[in-house]
């Protein structure tokens, strides 16, 4: 149970990265409730988490999730670069979060 609220706790992260990004394009209000919303429980999420995974694994999943779920958010919904070489790093990121996983059962 402790893996699937760090995996909400990664996606809520993704959820205040993009509220930065509404804000600092125009959107005020909306940006501040998903900057707000998003970080908060997500950091609330992942000391609930830490009850059962050691720290630094994850400190590691929930930064990983973060990294590459704003990134993807970027590309999709931002027009953020869309190049081969950025995309191999980010499924290196994946591979080491698995990994990370595989290792900590």
């Amino acid at each position: 149970m402790s893996w699937v609220i760090l995996i909400l706790a990664g996606i809520l992260e993704v959820i205040g990265v993009n509220g930065i990004q509404k804000y600092t394009k125009g959107n005020t209000v909306s940006g501040i409730i998903f900057i707000v919303f998003g970080f908060s429980i997500s950091l609330f999420l992942l000391g609930v988490a830490m009850e059962s995974i050691p720290l630094g694994v994850a400190y590691a999943v929930w930064t990983g999730m973060g990294t590459v779920g704003s990134a993807v958010v970027g590309m999709l919904f931002y027009n953020d670069s869309k190049d081969v070489k950025r995309i191999v790093f980010l499924a290196l990121i994946i591979i080491a979060v698995v990994g990370l996983r595989i290792v900590t059962i």
